[in-house]
């Protein structure tokens, strides 16, 4: 007994098809940057556990730099 195959046509000249993007695929991801920089940068929020004190001065560096 033979088995079928089943062939895929080649797909039509994909011409003239619109790209772009809607406008929350921009939006959300840059959202959740912020979001998560705000809380990284926050200065009310727990003291760090230790570490490099260069990190701290470069995130407050940033942080003064932005406009509030």
């Amino acid at each position: 007994m033979a088995a079928h195959t089943h062939t895929r046509t080649p797909a039509p000249s994909v011409r003239g098809v619109d790209a772009r993007l809607p406008w929350w695929a921009l939006a959300l991801p840059v959202a959740a940057f912020v979001a998560l920089f705000v809380l990284v940068t926050a200065p009310g929020g727990a003291q760090a556990a230790g570490g490099d004190p260069g990190v701290g001065r470069l995130l407050e560096q940033i942080r003064q730099t932005l406009p509030h």
